[in-house]
């Protein structure tokens, strides 16, 4: 059975991005743009809503033929442009690449997803990750929390009904004060 995954950058108050969308607090250091390069090399299939693959699908296709663009750059772009991808929209117009576009509930389509054989799932898009963990689907949780306060915001974690018991299975600093904490669901 395939591992599923909720990885992404966290405000110290809980959000993964401040009101307006804006990202700017995240902004990665090398070694943690590494550190997210690599999880996407290691990514059997990423599934995606459909307001984070459209700010992902608008950037990474091209982003290795941008003016002043660094080797870590070209090289994540490569590595998401190979990653095979499904996005789950009703909303949604044509997707490419190597992506699928799913329409209709994505719990059972998660769920069935992973029963398949290949390498891990993660999963990209707060409204998405909301429906996969009230559902009990995320396997892991790695948060890399930025030492800033946002105020409010798209959050990290959804309301749940019941508790979900979590095992740290991993921790690592990154530069600027950047903490990776990484648990895995008590099953």
């Amino acid at each position: 059975m395939r591992k599923l995954a909720f990885a992404m950058n966290v405000s110290l108050d809980g959000y993964i991005a401040a009101p307006g969308d804006d990202l700017g607090w995240s902004v990665p250091s090398d070694e943690l743009f590494q550190f997210w390069s690599d999880r996407v090399a290691a990514t059997g299939l990423a599934l995606y809503g459909r307001r984070l693959w459209e700010t992902m699908s608008s950037h990474w296709p091209t982003a290795d033929q941008q003016p002043g663009v660094t080797p870590a750059h070209i090289e994540y772009a490569r590595r998401w442009r190979d990653m095979p991808k499904v996005v789950f929209s009703s909303t949604a117009g044509a997707v490419d690449r190597n992506t699928r576009l799913v329409t209709g509930d994505a719990v059972p389509e998660m769920a069935r997803l992973k029963t398949e054989d290949g390498g891990p799932m993660e999963i990209g898009g707060a409204t998405l990750a909301a429906v996969a963990m009230r559902a009990g689907l995320i396997d892991e949780y790695a948060m890399v929390t930025h030492p800033v306060l946002v105020g409010g915001g798209t959050p990290f974690f959804t309301a749940l009904d019941d508790w979900v018991a979590l095992n740290l299975v991993e921790t690592r600093t990154f530069p600027d004060g950047v903490l990776l904490t990484r648990y895995e669901t008590r099953r």
